[in-house]
């Protein structure tokens, strides 16, 4: 089944409450949480505070992506906040580092996942299967919104569904950048089952109908 999960970051923050419920009607089943930190990307967004406040508004499935520096110094946090998914950087750190983080967002009961950036080849993942929940492809540079869908990363979204399927592995793959309706069919087609969509779904007129093309019905 295919997910949409709308970013927040499009959202209007002087609303947040509403459009998170505007886009639960619309249909959206998660919400995508971006967390950068001004320096792993040059921009600052949200962090643990917000995610505490959006998590008493609504019982969407969180998914908070930490574009982050040593996510293992908040990993903890952020699950305690209420995140249902804790997603990390496969740049962001060691591979130590990253397997020990990725090991306490489990102990907390919470579901895990590693990201890739677009220069980022997809076989740095291969060292965290036997920990994650989900793979999320970046599809444009992290750090900024509104940028082009880099199409060429569709190769790399297809490498990881032929080895998830081989090895029979029970792990979403997730793209996010740039997806709307007309980009979204190829990431399905592709092999990914989570689609991350800010303006195309937050600046929409007509949202549910928004979540209903890009989910590809």
């Amino acid at each position: 089944m295919i997910r949409v999960a709308p970013s927040l970051l499009a959202a209007d923050f002087a609303r947040l409450s509403e459009e998170i419920e505007d886009v639960r009607s619309a249909g959206a089943e998660w919400l995508h949480y971006d967390v950068m930190d001004g320096h792993f990307v040059p921009n600052i967004s949200m962090g643990i505070p917000v995610l505490e406040s959006v998590r008493k508004t609504t019982d969407l499935f969180l998914d908070a992506h930490l574009m982050i520096t040593e996510p293992i110094r908040y990993v903890r946090q952020f699950c305690d906040a209420g995140a249902d998914l804790v997603n990390v950087h496969v740049e962001a750190d060691t591979e130590e580092k990253l397997r020990e983080a990725l090991g306490i967002v489990k102990q907390e009961g919470k579901l895990c996942g590693v990201t890739v950036k677009p220069k980022t080849p997809w076989e740095a993942v291969l060292p965290y299967l036997d920990q994650i929940d989900l793979v999320l492809v970046m599809t444009v540079e992290p750090g900024f919104g509104g940028q082009h869908f880099m199409a060429e990363q569709m190769d790399k979204v297809r490498a990881l569904r032929r080895l998830f399927d081989d090895r029979n592995l029970d792990i979403r793959l997730e793209v996010d950048g740039g997806v709307d309706r007309n980009t979204a069919p190829v990431c399905i087609e592709a092999g990914a089952d989570v689609l991350v969509a800010g303006s195309a779904v937050f600046r929409a007129s007509d949202r549910r109908e928004a979540v209903r093309l890009i989910r590809g019905q």
